[in-house]
């Protein structure tokens, strides 16, 4: 759409509602937005400084878990991206992160030991306002064991908070177990790898 065009578009609007109704941030963004989402969440996570680990790679470390924990922080700041992860990155450290690294172990406890070598972590995060951190999954059977959400939630009165949650297979992914909540601000915080 042309520049010219959107900002008419915007105009318009605020002229005919007297600015008594105030847009939805997504509406605009998008329309705003001229970059396509998924050449911006390619280009996003190539320009991390984290380097891509994958379980399989390094099953001969003595500690499996700490591989695994090691690339499931790294694919949590990649979804942070530059605008998010700094701000949020000492409470993700202190509180969320341990309690992801727990349900991990405990989790991986329960894999049979010849399907350990199958286990991998998805490499990208998704993007945008989704939900997706990272999975880890069976690489033969592409079946899922544990699933690793943050969503934002709007308090009234609050702010904006970032819900840092899991899903498991046992249950067929329908349950939500909280890990935690960090408190971004009242403002909208940023999308997801920006």
């Amino acid at each position: 759409m042309k520049k010219w065009f959107q900002k008419t578009i915007i105009i318009a609007v605020a002229f005919l509602t007297f600015g008594l109704i105030s847009p939805n941030h997504l509406i605009w963004e998008q329309l705003l937005d001229n970059k396509n989402p998924t050449k911006s969440i390619a280009s996003d996570a190539n320009t991390s400084e984290f380097e891509q680990v994958t379980i399989i790679d390094s099953l001969d470390s003595p500690n499996l878990s700490e591989t695994i924990s090691k690339a499931a922080r790294e694919q949590a700041y990649i979804k942070f991206g530059n605008r998010i992860g700094p701000v949020i990155q000492d409470e993700f450290d202190d509180v969320i992160f341990p309690r992801m690294q727990e349900v991990i172990d405990t989790t991986i406890a329960k894999v049979e030991s010849d399907k350990i070598a199958n286990l991998s972590i998805t490499e990208h995060p998704s993007g945008e306002y989704h939900e997706k951190i990272f999975h880890i999954y069976n690489e033969n059977t592409r079946k899922d064991f544990i699933r690793f959400h943050v969503r934002t939630d709007k308090k009234p009165q609050d702010g904006y908070y970032f819900n840092f949650h899991y899903h498991l297979a046992e249950d067929n992914y329908s349950k939500h177990y909280a890990l935690g909540e960090i408190f971004w601000s009242k403002n909208t915080p940023p999308k997801w790898l920006s």
